[in-house]
């Protein structure tokens, strides 16, 4: 058996207004003796797992006191609750806490943990000492309700008085133990993938749509970002300056979907349009052709329209260098296959705006029903190798 990634969540750097809430976070560092409890849908399962935790953007040393894994009360996500008789200590390098370096990550021993597809597992962590410094390693927009309480609580069967918050902290990964045939799609996007719109511990994200569509044998790293782009940073690194920790050190990653840009063509000057097409085009190569290095086959996905959102500027010239680049995308061959997005949820009678029933609101976000609409239109032949 090999280790396939089966969950991510894109490390960021965590801004103050996503910090834990009080009392568990003053002048913008986590307090000493916090349990933090997490759940998370994993997608390929397997008899054993491991945890990757981040620190990737903290200003010092983090210390993990104590952590564990267990099953949610009634299998769900977003709740605090555990069954205690499920939850299993996790090591580090045979020692039941760790340190984890400035900038870096560590990655826990293999635990015995019969993990099923499609389940959900919780993570309760406790941090003993806190966090001295006010650097915290985040995925702000998780869309699953994760819980801080006082105290060593990782194995409790509940956690009375805790204080819920929809953002995951320091987790960054799991991988499970699977046979040779299984394998990770890993998907590269903006808030678009990252599930703004989508029901909140619904888990109805369009990777997690595609998940639910796919045979055995295959799991999906959802590593968007809300707000990212391609070339400059942002809500976190450009996707250029990620993929290397976010796609190509994951393991068992065989495929790449690339969907993402459109930030790239919203913050630009609408005279700039021209030249942000081109420069998204160029990146799109240097992503496929560092990920055919590592053996991936690299789908590319189709921006989705934004007519009437902010982004929309009244000459219409971002919607010009979108059309620009999806005609790339469509036809210049880069691609091992395209995947075109821009269709699946496009209004026929406005193809510039989204449909209205896949629309969340603001004319850039989808719905539940327009995410499921991006999952049904991946062709799943491309998987089937």
């Amino acid at each position: 058996m090999g280790w396939v990634t089966t969950w991510t969540a894109a490390p960021q750097p965590t801004e103050p207004g996503d910090m834990p809430p009080p009392p568990y976070a003053g002048q913008g560092r986590v307090p000493a003796g916090v349990t933090l409890r997490q759940t998370l849908r994993i997608t390929a399962g397997g008899p054993r797992i491991r945890l990757r935790l981040s620190n990737a953007f903290g200003r010092a040393p983090l210390p993990v006191t104590r952590a564990a894994v267990a099953l949610p009360r009634g299998g769900a996500a977003g709740v605090s609750g555990i069954v205690p008789e499920s939850s299993r200590p996790v090591t580090f390098s045979g020692r039941g806490s760790a340190v984890v370096p400035k900038g870096a990550h560590v990655v826990s021993d293999p635990l015995d943990f019969e993990a099923a597809p499609g389940s959900v597992l919780t993570v309760s962590v406790h941090l003993a000492e806190g966090l001295a410094s006010r650097g915290l390693t985040s995925h702000p927009g998780s869309r699953t309700t994760s819980h801080l309480a006082a105290g060593d609580l990782v194995e409790a069967a509940g956690l009375p008085g805790a204080t819920a918050v929809d953002h995951w902290y320091l987790l960054s990964g799991v991988e499970v133990a699977a046979g040779p045939g299984t394998a990770t799609i890993a998907v590269l996007g903006d808030s678009l993938t990252d599930g703004r719109g989508s029901t909140t511990n619904g888990n109805d994200r369009w990777p997690d749509r595609l998940f639910d569509r796919l045979p055995p044998g295959l799991a999906v790293a959802n590593q968007g970002i809300g707000g990212n782009r391609v070339l400059a940073d942002g809500l976190g690194p450009s996707a250029l300056a990620r993929l290397d920790r976010d796609v190509l050190a994951q393991s068992g990653v065989r495929r790449l979907v690339v969907f993402e840009g459109v930030n790239d063509l919203g913050t630009a000057e609408p005279d700039a349009q021209p030249r942000v097409a081109a420069e998204l085009a160029a990146a799109y190569e240097q992503i496929v052709v560092r990920a055919r290095a590592r053996d991936l086959l690299v789908y590319g996905a189709t921006l989705t329209p934004f007519g009437g959102h902010e982004y929309d500027d009244p000459g219409g010239r971002r919607e010009a260098a979108r059309q620009e680049v999806n005609a790339w995308v469509r036809t210049a061959g880069r691609f091992d296959a395209v995947i075109d997005f821009d269709r699946a949820v496009r209004d026929p009678a406005d193809p510039r705006r989204l449909l209205p029933a896949y629309d969340e609101g603001d004319h850039l976000h989808l719905s539940p029903a327009g995410y499921r609409a991006l999952a049904e239109a991946v062709p799943l032949e491309l998987f089937r190798q």
